[in-house]
């Protein structure tokens, strides 16, 4: 009888123990939230395009909403705030789907690829890989995330965007802490 209580007693600390590890999709989104705030730097187009000047530097805002289960990422060429109808302002939604993170992009293209996340070794790189679009991609789509955090005031992002005949186009972003 006593073995019984005993194993019974390893069970239920065992099982507490699994319900209270997270995930790597939890892991990978609170890496993320840490990125919460304002941030500028510049962007290196590959291959270039002149509509995408590297000598202007790019604003991300990050914050955490909807109770702390959703992330909101929303980028805009530096002095284009005026008027976002515009100017390419895209808005990226990052959310915990069960065990999965995933990112939604709604694209200046007109679609809304989702991305789903995978966590690296080191926890200091997000990266998504492309599940699925909605809507046309006609002039291309966004590919691929990758969220390198440096510390607490750096981070780089790099996206692949995929043109018209998937040739791909890589955007690299050096980003600091604004004040």
């Amino acid at each position: 009888m006593k073995s019984r209580i005993c194993w019974l007693a390893v069970i239920v600390v065992l099982l507490g123990v699994v319900a209270f590890a997270q995930s790597d999709a939890q892991k990978s989104f609170d890496k993320l939230k840490t990125l919460a705030g304002s941030w500028e730097g510049p962007v290196t187009v590959v291959p270039a395009l002149p509509e995408m000047s590297s000598d202007k530097p790019i604003h991300v805002s990050l914050r955490v909403t909807s109770r702390g289960n959703a992330m909101v990422h929303e980028m805009q060429e530096a002095g284009t705030q005026e008027d976002p109808t515009k100017y390419d302002h895209p808005v990226t939604m990052f959310y915990l789907d069960g065990d999965r993170l995933d990112l939604i992009h709604y694209c200046d293209a007109g679609n809304r690829p989702r991305m789903v996340a995978r966590n690296s070794a080191d926890g200091k790189t997000v990266e998504f890989d492309f599940l699925d679009v909605s809507g046309g991609t006609e002039h291309g789509h966004m590919h691929h995330a990758v969220f390198t955090i440096v510390d607490a005031n750096h981070h780089i992002e790099d996206w692949t965007y995929m043109m018209p005949g998937d040739k791909p186009l890589h955007a690299h972003f050096d980003l600091k802490r604004a004040q």
